[in-house]
């Protein structure tokens, strides 16, 4: 099997995240239809559920219709120029709004696309996605971003059963001491530690003996904490330190996210038992220009292929 994940920015690339536009996600649609073989999952990070910033930009804003919808039409659209037909079931996973009265000036969540011709979909928490979030300080409760995962139980065609799991954790808080220290921070915030350790209780909650892949933007470095235990007391198995793409001492080397001249390497696979990596072709990393991803996100998808049993 072949999973995507990728952190989309809200389709806004183009205009620094500002707002969404057509284009981002045509471009982003086209790259992801013309990957061969064609991915039988597809987990999004960073997707609006219909706001103000999702749709000023482009004709058609503030229609009703939600970011997903957009992308998914454009994502047909790829598939109909190239002569196929789309293969995919789509799932959104609302996570945070942000509001000025009535108006949603932005909205936060994730997405799952599965291939319906390979997997059959046994249950889903669509509609009560658990939350993550470490809140930390009360302080900033009113304006944290909540944090979640969403979650599929599948079943392959030849009956075996797999869990697939996306999050996006959230920064590292700047309300400790340890954030002003000198160093690196990505992964080392306690408050990311707590919601890797929610995580982590909810999948063995929902698995309980059967496989499964957790995926997302961890905003956390490979030789972090927060990689650590899921790597370490969690006992999963990172994608690229098993295939030997990364040295997880050595974290600045594969970068998958990019801001200004900052590289940082936030994003991660990771496998239960069961799950066995095979490889990453499609992989590459952020400053990659040879990729087809390149520049349409600041962050580039993970993609790898995989065995269930």
């Amino acid at each position: 099997m072949r999973i995507v994940s990728y952190n989309v920015r809200y389709f806004g690339h183009a205009l620094k995240g500002l707002a969404s536009t057509a284009r981002a996600k045509a471009r982003i649609a086209e790259a992801i239809c013309h990957l061969q073989p064609n991915a039988d999952i597809v987990c999004l990070q960073e997707v609006e559920h219909g706001s103000l910033r999702s749709g000023v930009a482009h004709r058609g804003a503030l229609t009703g219709d939600t970011q997903l919808d957009a992308f998914m039409r454009h994502l047909d659209r790829a598939y109909q120029e190239a002569g196929r037909v789309l293969p995919y079931r789509a799932f959104y996973y609302p996570a945070h709004v942000y509001r000025l009265g009535a108006l949603k000036l932005y909205t936060t969540g994730l997405a799952i696309l599965i291939n319906a011709r390979t997997l059959h979909v046994v249950g889903h928490n669509q509609l009560e996605p658990k939350s993550v979030t470490s809140y930390g300080q009360t302080l900033v409760k009113a304006i944290k971003q909540t944090r979640i995962v969403a979650h599929l139980h599948l079943e392959t065609a030849n009956g075996r059963r797999l869990h697939v799991f996306n999050t996006h954790l959230s920064l590292p808080s700047p309300f400790t001491k340890t954030f002003w220290k000198r160093g690196p921070r990505f992964g080392h915030g306690l408050n990311q530690l707590e919601e890797a350790r929610v995580v982590t209780s909810y999948i063995s909650s929902v698995c309980q003996s059967e496989p499964y892949v957790l995926c997302g933007d961890f905003n956390a470095l490979p030789a972090s904490p927060v990689y650590r235990y899921f790597t370490g007391e969690a006992g999963m198995r990172g994608a690229q330190e098993s295939l030997k793409q990364i040295d997880p001492l050595v974290p600045d080397l594969f970068p998958t996210a990019g801001f200004l001249r900052l590289r940082m390497h936030l994003d991660h696979l990771f496998a239960g038992p069961g799950v066995e990596w095979m490889d990453l072709e499609g992989t590459c990393s952020f400053d990659d220009s040879k990729s087809p991803f390149c520049g349409l996100s600041d962050h580039v998808p993970l993609i790898a292929n995989f065995t269930v049993g």
